[in-house]
């Protein structure tokens, strides 16, 4: 091997090897991009999971406090309405279908009359 081969040949690894590590800088750039954005995501996430949960505990107070403010006799129709049946006016009784929702029956339970 001549000294003139060799020479290219060192040339041509050096350009090899500075492509190399400029690749590997952009990658080492991006990959920071990402971690930082994966970490702004999981504390938005963490955050979004919290403020969920209390919205859930609030609801559940709501929940909680609406059914002790039911009468006894409401409290009858939700239960009826609960195991499958109308418990309004118009279909007092019968079997709903695959327990789908009724407006009527909701707002006999849970509607607010005036007296």
């Amino acid at each position: 091997m001549d000294k003139r081969s060799l020479y290219d040949g060192l040339n041509s690894l050096e350009t090899d090897l500075d492509s190399s590590v400029t690749q590997l800088r952009e990658i080492k750039a991006a990959l920071h991009e990402l971690v930082e954005k994966n970490t702004t995501l999981e504390i938005e996430n963490q955050r979004l999971r919290e403020h969920l949960q209390e919205l859930n505990k609030l609801a559940g107070n709501t929940t909680e406090t609406e059914k002790q403010e039911l009468s006894k006799s409401r409290m009858n129709l939700e239960k009826l309405y609960e195991e499958g049946f109308h418990v309004c006016n118009i279909l007092y009784g019968s079997r709903r279908e695959n327990d789908e929702e009724c407006a009527f029956c909701l707002d006999v339970i849970y509607g607010e009359r005036t007296r």
